[in-house]
């Protein structure tokens, strides 16, 4: 039986697919301007449904088939094709921050995009745009191998909690996918086959307020969640961020991070309510729970210590969930992985493995075969108004999707064959 390499070799001849390839470097001024366009549209978190609606434009003008499904994403099949494809291209609608007006994305003169959102997840997004039109214009799979199925989904970024992905994947029909390929950010350096889990709790504090003269010795809702933060800082560090134990032995990496804080309304006024939000994260989805108790016993204590120190009433508590992602991992002996392997030794790409938090982690988690990369191209400064892409390089990331797909989707069919 043929190895994967030599399958590879074989399909990177087909002309269809070196033409196919090629398309992407003659168009690549029609992608870039996919791409300038995509990332003025503001899709903050929870209000894709603008750039959803047009994204779904874009690929009827393409000849896809492309509707919204309930939970906001945009899931394009070429006509007559639906329910036949054997592998997801899936990319977040979504932007940790969003454009305020059109010229907060700009092309700059050495041919950059910069703004909100150009390399997460415009990059991912304009690839998917890249793959409709090529599949049109020079398809590079036989007439009866499926195209894949392009996802664009919602919810990806904070606290959306991966809602997009969820859903799909909790519509799965009965013949599962033969591979989940999430295009997130720029590059081609790393392939994501572990997910990294998480938990997003929100903690608040309440109590009865007043004046910062008058009633000063009423106890602060500020100064208790100020109290929480240091508390759980200090005694959670120390196991959470190093990546071995004191033994030199390997351990999972835990982190911990608290994003947004706020209380009060004046300078001169105590606050009747204080709340944050803190993000934790671990390799080994087992050490997250502990840290959420961690946090429990310090808020605990910082009410405490604050009800003690003052008088005129009491301060008090709520931890809550807010959110939480699943790890997971691609086996080691899975084709997915092996089809990578190959891909990057053909295309002279060394990237390597690692582990993040992206679309990914519903079908890892869900055992479903699936890896997270980038979509080709440069960038930096993700998740902040200087964020910056460079297309220079993306023609790389396109093919290597194209012929992951191709490479699948064959491999998919033989076996199918040998079955019979």
């Amino acid at each position: 039986m043929p190895t994967t390499a030599q399958n590879l070799a074989e399909r990177a001849a087909v002309p269809a697919v070196r033409n196919a390839c090629e398309w992407f470097r003659k168009e690549r001024s029609w992608i870039n301007e996919q791409h300038l366009t995509l990332c003025r549209i503001p899709a903050p978190t929870f209000l894709e449904q603008q750039r959803a609606e047009w994204m779904a434009a874009q690929f009827r003008t393409l000849g896809w088939d492309a509707k919204l499904d309930r939970a906001g994403n945009v899931i394009a099949a070429l006509p007559g094709c639906a329910g036949s494809e054997r592998v997801v291209v899936a990319a977040h609608l979504d932007t940790v921050l969003a454009p305020r007006i059109s010229d907060d994305i700009r092309a700059l003169g050495d041919g950059r995009l910069t703004g909100p959102g150009v390399a997460d997840n415009g990059a991912g997004l304009a690839a998917l745009l890249a793959l409709a039109a090529v599949w049109k214009a020079a398809r590079p799979t036989d007439e009866d191998e499926p195209p894949p199925l392009l996802v664009a989904t919602v919810g990806e970024e904070g606290e959306g909690n991966l809602a997009g992905i969820r859903y799909f994947c909790r519509n799965l029909p009965a013949n599962p996918y033969s591979g989940f390929l999430v295009l997130d950010g720029p590059g081609v350096s790393h392939l994501t086959v572990r997910a990294l889990a998480s938990k997003r709790v929100e903690v608040n504090f309440s109590g009865p307020g007043g004046h910062s003269w008058r009633d000063a010795e009423r106890p602060n809702p500020l100064h208790a969640l100020s109290r929480l933060v240091t508390l759980f800082i200090e005694r959670a560090r120390p196991w959470t961020v190093l990546p071995t134990n004191g033994n030199g032995e390997s351990k999972a990496r835990s982190s911990c991070h608290f994003g947004i804080m706020q209380g009060g309304s004046s300078i001169n006024s105590i606050p009747a309510e204080a709340w944050a939000k803190a993000d934790l994260r671990s390799e080994d989805a087992s050490n997250l729970e502990p840290l959420v108790e961690l946090l429990a016993e310090c808020a605990s204590e910082a009410v405490e210590i604050e009800n003690n120190a003052s008088a005129g009433g009491r301060v008090q508590a709520r931890v809550r969930e807010i959110g939480s992602r699943p790890g997971g991992q691609l086996a080691e002996s899975s084709p997915l992985l092996t089809c990578f392997r190959a891909l990057d030794q053909h295309l002279g790409i060394r990237s390597r493995l690692d582990c993040s938090s992206t679309d990914a982690n519903i079908p890892l988690s869900l055992g479903l075969p699936a890896v997270a990369m980038g979509a080709g191209g440069q960038g930096g400064g993700a998740h902040t108004a200087a964020e910056w892409y460079s297309p220079e390089g993306r023609e790389l990331g396109l093919s290597r999707v194209l012929l992951a797909v191709s490479l699948l989707t064959a491999e998919g069919k033989t076996e199918s064959a040998d079955k019979l």
